[in-house]
């Protein structure tokens, strides 16, 4: 039987555990996005091409998408603490070696050690909480770390704005590390073992699957993403086949294996199952929105990078300050309340969107995507947490292991996805307009393309309404 950690381990310590891991992994999280604007900067200071520099940011996601599935077997070997410090105290070296780096091979190795960190981090918080508080607080908890999940990435830009304009892009780095110190400390002293390490056998064969597999998918999607590249160029079709083959004999390896690295049996659990497809729906939607608005943002309204960012951050602060407050109405309420209603705003903002052209206000921008970003918090957080509470304890290692893998699967596959979509878009407008001789501008076609990307995006949207139907409240299942 599994310790009932929730109960031996006082509220006040639970608490402060909690604040521990979120800012921690609030800090890390905020690396994900924290170089977008400082792009052009590295380009000049590194002598080096833009879609070389880019890999700054899309590695960050390809580490996380290699290592967050073997963080299962990670938990399952070291202490909550040792993970947790030794994942820290990786990350802080990975943002000194960035600091200090003179040539981008050393930029690369820091951000390596950095996705890595951030990596490992993410599911142990998650699979922490869900170990230290019961099933009736858990959405309230899930809430916080939507909050985390949602604000992090959204701050990265126009704080990289702010510092690029006053300090060196160096201090991008340098800055993380009396940020993360106190945490450390804490976290030394506060941070309690929830676990129990088993020490399961280690399978080399599925680790290397694992990395191929998810690596090679994330790693194709990223170059489909790139609007210069077709998916019929090598560097995609042959990665994602080579990553679906890789990944396709993981899944088989790890369903004929007493011990998996990661357990896909949780797939048997039918809100789990649901919660992953809503998850990926939620998460496609919610990283291509914000390609694809800076996007329009910049080539057709003429607005800068950073006062794009900004019009993008209330909505991502509205979504991240609601969430606690939708937790506790999915620990009263369950989830049907939430994800079925965040369904309905979901499909009705992503339509208002497809109306949207050059002479569409700056407020309405912000209010359109505020409430797209609060039908995603009505979706993603309740979903999973439902989900994840249908699971036996010894599987939520395992289940916020594929969440989170979910997340940056779905992150590049929505951005490869509503790209091409959006240029497909444009196509159809341009031989339109040329077939009846009417000139284009620019900015009517960008808009164009747009519109279409979003017309598809509600369509998806609504398939995700239907299968909202059949969620209900899970019934939790006790460890045999």
């Amino acid at each position: 039987m599994t310790k009932n950690i929730s109960k031996e381990i006082p509220k006040e310590k639970r608490f402060l555990i909690m604040i521990i891991l979120l800012t921690g992994v609030f800090f890390t999280l905020l690396n994900e996005t924290l170089l977008n604007l400082a792009i052009p900067v590295l380009v000049h200071e590194m002598d080096a091409a833009p879609s070389t520099v880019q890999w700054v940011v899309t590695g960050y996601m390809l580490i996380m998408g290699v290592f967050i599935p073997v963080s299962s077997l990670m938990i399952q070997w070291f202490t909550t603490r040792q993970l947790f410090i030794g994942s820290l105290v990786v990350f802080s070296l990975g943002s000194l070696v960035s600091g200090l780096a003179a040539a981008l091979p050393y930029l690369f190795i820091g951000r390596f050690f950095q996705a890595m960190g951030t990596a490992l981090l993410l599911p142990l918080m998650m699979h922490t909480l869900l170990m230290l508080y019961p099933v009736k607080k858990r959405g309230t908890v899930m809430g916080f770390i939507g909050l985390v999940i949602m604000v992090a990435p959204a701050v990265g830009p126009p704080l990289s704005g702010v510092i690029l304009e006053f300090l060196n892009w160096r201090w991008l780095f340098f800055m993380m590390l009396p940020l993360i110190l106190p945490v450390l400390i804490a976290s030394i002293f506060v941070l309690d073992n929830v676990t129990t390490v088993t020490k399961p056998k280690i399978d080399i064969l599925s680790i290397l699957l694992s990395i191929i597999g998810f690596g090679g998918i994330v790693f194709g999607l990223s170059f489909a993403g790139d609007e210069s590249v077709s998916w019929l160029h090598p560097s995609v079709y042959i990665s994602l086949c080579v990553g679906l083959v890789s990944l396709s004999g993981f899944v088989w390896r790890q369903l004929k294996s007493v011990t998996p690295m990661l357990e896909m049996r949780t797939f048997r659990h039918p809100m789990f199952s649901l919660a992953s497809l809503l998850l990926f729906i939620g998460m496609m939607t919610q990283f291509s929105t914000i390609i694809l608005l800076p996007f329009l943002f910049e080539t057709a309204l003429g607005i800068s990078a950073v006062a794009a960012g900004l019009i993008l951050l209330p909505g991502a602060i509205i979504n991240g300050a609601i969430s606690p407050f939708i937790g506790r109405i999915f620990d009263t309420f369950g989830p049907r309340i939430l994800v079925i209603p965040g369904m309905i705003l979901l499909v009705i903002g992503l339509q208002l969107f497809t109306k949207v052209n050059t002479a569409t206000s700056t407020l309405m921008f912000i209010l359109l995507y505020t409430l797209v970003m609060i039908a995603i918090a009505m979706i993603i957080m309740p979903a999973q947490t439902n989900g994840l509470n249908q699971l036996p304890a010894k599987y939520y290692s395992h289940g916020t292991a594929i969440f989170n893998t979910l997340q940056q699967i779905a992150g590049a596959t929505g951005i490869a996805f509503y790209v091409t979509i959006m240029n497909a878009g444009q196509n159809l407008h341009l031989r339109g307009a040329n077939s009846f001789g009417f000139a284009v501008g620019q900015a009517d076609t960008v808009v164009a393309g747009i519109q279409f990307a979003f017309k598809v995006g509600s369509c998806i949207a609504l398939a995700g309404l239907i299968f909202s139907l059949f969620i209900r409240r899970a019934i939790p299942l006790n460890e045999e």
